[in-house]
């Protein structure tokens, strides 16, 4: 079989090799301009030169190539003989190549390249750079002598960056990130928003099929210490009683972490702060070292951060105790827990703390008749530690590519978790929450690293979370050290190696890191799209260390748009955007009103929408006051911006107080408020019942009917054939006769839009009214995972029963919420079916 391989890429032109060719060119181009001398020379390399006709062309027939064929062709022989052709050939095609109109740094894929690139040749890769500094103009350019500062006044590179961070603070990863992204201010930390490449598919698909790190050192980090009891109680004074208590035997333990509610102290359903984390230290029976006492642990880490801000309360002061090394432990054992939250919300659930233990300090002392001490401490941990999210299916191979652990871990369940992880195709097969604690090598020992490589024998992961397994010493403060070694200092080893690129042998002497490995699963109860990964946790001054490392083995990073993108794609709601009436989300609102009311000013009159033709009251962020009925509209006025339509707050709605039910039993909850006829009994009990769990007294101070219509929930919007709905995009609920009509059109396949929309007839359009807005949509585009677009908005739960009881009175067997939604700036309203998170 013969197959043919086209070589002319380029327009080629037949050269015949000699003198006369080469002086004839020399000729030509004497008094040609340099447009015309550029395109001569790339005329001149798209040709190839062939051999004269007295050359020595070997066993060749010319005049007739398809005549007396022979059967069997000597392939040296023939090789040799058309040697000068190939060679041409295969130079005139570089050449032709080479010569187009493109420059070094244009060939190079766009992660590599760089701003500079098209004067600065450094910032070419090394083996294009010879090349680069030919292509590149030689400027003579006249030195400018920059005057230098005295000695006196000179000011150091650390001391010009500390000076950059009065207002604000740099996680230690800052100077990588502000190269290759955009930066903002946000909570008191210089962020990373997003990568500066405009694709964003490429950061979704590693999510779904690769891996990607986000740093999120800036989270709040609060460590509480005390007895186990006390600190069981103020975590149930704070904690969402839906889920299971953080006091559970699972958790306490230390193998496994809790993602709960945080409430203020004592006011759930009431008083929603964010969500929290928590993680308890592993029980200390199952520890190589004893346990400290609590005091002289307090003393230590006193001296070793005086800076940190600590409080402490004493109902006695007599009398010391010391934990137990014996399983069960008892209750009055000290322990120690860490609560990782969001950075907006760090002084609220501080203060919250604080309220609490006070409360539970003060209950105890009134309860005991004894002289037993009992003292909580509370301690901010914010810039001790490090943490790293690697998120996507291939983020445990990168974990056991970058690090490794020392080799006298003899603890048999690691040793087996350890050997498993290179085999794992997702974490979703790891328990959720599960923690590895373990100790590491200095990770640029080892540098570059490379991926673990998974076996063909995929086995099952069978390690199970244990207290002994998640041991680590970065609970310790003492062993939280700051590197030893400098990155230069290494390179000097490194230089001193036989053998090139050899990686280094830890010694004695070198660092030993203290690390924790926590499952992470960004995933919700009703939904079928799940992410998973893990939390990595060091000690602080080890970000970039170990970072290097992460991010070499071809893990993307992202910012903080990768981590909403990745809670949209997984309808999670993503806080505080999706979360109303707290305080993070009303300050987040405020903080996006004013953004995109600046940018809607600075346009022209004719480039912005008219809200006011277009009847929306609140365009730039959601008007929950209205939905709720705490505002009246005033009659007879048109309906426009906010400012300009709201009258006085109803009298009736004064003691409504707004709160978001969410929690793992909402849906259970919701479902059986819509099949009773007294929902507001029946809600008030429910929520009674749940603070009995935590022992907090029934609520007191406002009316059932109060307490349910102030409530608002989460919902999933899913469009039902065309539009994506926007931030901000109002709800608007149909009545049965629009409904009926609507779903007779569909059936004749004639409409797409709701009735009171002709497809005909955009002119004129008829806009719901704003009594008829049943919520707003808090985040809503297009969804890259399932190819449509769908939002998350939420809305009262006295309106998603309306809609339920709808829903089941026009069709009994398959009951579907339909509501029409509506962006802020257009006039059209699409049909939409609405699901409860």
């Amino acid at each position: 079989m013969r197959r043919h391989t086209p070589l002319s890429f380029f327009p080629l032109t037949v050269l015949c090799s000699g003198q006369h060719g080469t002086q004839a060119t020399n000729d030509a181009t004497e008094g040609l301009s340099g447009r015309d001398r550029k395109k001569q020379k790339l005329a001149i390399a798209r040709n190839i030169a062939v051999q004269s006709t007295n050359a020595e062309t070997g066993p060749s027939n010319t005049n007739n190539s398809m005549a007396h064929l022979p059967n069997v062709i000597d392939v040296e022989r023939f090789t040799e003989s058309r040697a000068f052709e190939i060679t041409a050939i295969q130079d005139s095609i570089k050449a032709a190549g080479s010569s187009a109109a493109h420059r070094v740094w244009q060939t190079l894929p766009r992660e590599l390249r760089r701003r500079a690139a098209s004067h600065d040749v450094r910032r070419v890769p090394a083996r294009l750079r010879q090349k680069a500094q030919a292509e590149m103009d030689i400027k003579k350019t006249v030195a400018k002598h920059k005057a230098k500062r005295g000695k006196s006044k000179r000011v150091s590179k650390t001391d010009a960056y500390l000076k950059r961070q009065r207002d604000k603070v740099w996680l230690e990863t800052h100077i990588w990130h502000a190269k290759r992204m955009k930066m903002e201010t946000k909570w008191g930390y210089r962020l990373a928003i997003h990568p500066s490449e405009k694709a964003f598919r490429s950061s979704h698909r590693a999510a779904v099929h690769g891996s990607i790190l986000h740093d999120a050192s800036y989270q709040s980090l609060i460590e509480i210490s005390g007895q186990q009891r006390v600190l069981r109680k103020i975590l149930d004074n704070c904690c969402s009683p839906q889920s299971v208590s953080p006091g559970a035997v699972r958790y306490v333990s230390g193998a496994r972490t809790i993602e709960t509610l945080f409430y203020e102290s004592k006011a759930y359903p009431f008083g929603l702060i964010a969500r929290a984390t928590i993680m308890w230290q592993p029980l200390a029976s199952f520890a190589s070292e004893p346990q400290q006492p609590f005091e002289a642990e307090g003393e230590q880490n006193q001296e070793g951060h005086p800076s940190a801000p600590r409080r402490k309360r004493k109902a006695s002061s007599k009398g010391k105790e010391k934990a137990s090394e014996e399983l069960p432990l008892p209750d009055e054992t000290l322990r120690s827990l860490w609560i990782r939250t969001h950075p907006a919300v760090h002084d609220q659930v501080f203060n919250a703390l604080h309220e609490s233990a006070s409360s539970v300090l003060e209950s105890f002392k009134n309860a005991s008749d004894t002289e037993e001490p009992v003292e909580v401490e509370i301690a901010d941990m914010r810039g001790k530690v490090n943490i790293f999210e690697i998120m996507g299916p291939k983020s445990s191979q990168v974990i056991k590519g970058a690090l490794q652990p020392v080799p006298k871990d003899d603890r048999v369940g690691f040793k087996e978790f350890w050997a498993s992880l290179a085999n794992l195709q997702s974490t979703a097969s790891v328990p959720r929450g599960m923690t590895v604690g373990f100790t590491v090598t200095d990770p640029r020992l080892r540098f570059p690293p490379q991926n673990a490589k998974p076996s063909d024998n995929l086995g099952q992961f069978t390690t199970l979370p244990t207290s002994k397994l998640a041991q680590s010493n970065i609970w310790n403060e003492t062993e939280r050290k700051a590197p030893k070694f400098q990155k230069k200092d290494l390179d000097e080893r490194r230089e001193k190696n036989l053998i090139p690129g050899t990686k280094l042998t830890p010694l004695r002497q070198d660092d030993r890191i203290p690390v924790l490995l926590i499952q992470n699963s960004l995933e919700h109860s009703r939904n079928a799209e799940s992410i998973h990964g893990w939390t990595l946790i060091i000690p602080s001054g080890w970000g970039m260390a170990f970072f290097s490392s992460l991010i070499y083995t071809g893990t993307r990073v992202g910012g903080q748009r990768e981590c909403q993108s990745q809670s949209f794609e997984m309808g999670v709601p993503y806080f505080p955007r999706d979360f109303p009436y707290t305080v993070a989300g009303e300050e987040y609102a405020a903080e996006k009103e004013t953004e995109e009311r600046a940018l809607w000013e600075r346009k022209p009159p004719a480039k912005r929408p008219n809200f006011e033709k277009l009847r929306t009251r609140s365009p730039w962020r959601p008007d929950w006051d209205v939905v709720l009925g705490k505002m009246k509209e005033k009659s007879g006025d048109k309906e426009g911006f906010v400012s300009t339509q709201r009258e006085g707050e109803d009298d009736s709605a004064m003691s409504m107080k707004p709160w978001l039910l969410c929690g793992d039993d909402v849906p259970s909850l919701v479902e059986k408020l819509c099949n009773v006829s007294a929902p507001t009994i029946i809600l008030r009990s429910e929520l009674n019942a749940s603070r009995a769990k935590c022992s907090l007294d029934p609520l007191i101070g406002i009316s059932s009917l109060d307490l349910l219509n102030g409530a608002l929930v989460s919902v999933r919007v899913k469009m039902h054939r065309r539009g994506s709905p926007d931030d901000v995009a109002m709800l608007y609920a149909m009545s049965d006769e629009e409904i009926l009509e609507w779903e007779k059109d569909i059936n004749k396949s004639v409409a797409e839009e709701v009735i009171d929309i002709d497809e005909e007839d955009r002119s004129k359009p008829i806009i719901p009214p704003s009594s008829s807005i049943i919520g707003y949509i808090t985040t809503g585009h297009f969804s890259l995972m399932r190819g449509e677009a769908f939002g998350l908005a939420s809305m009262p739960l006295v309106k998603y029963m309306e809609l339920d009881r709808q829903a089941k009175r026009m069709h009994s067997n398959a009951p579907k919420l339909v509501v029409r939604v509506r962006n802020p700036s257009e006039d059209i309203c699409r049909v939409a079916y609405v699901e409860l998170l």
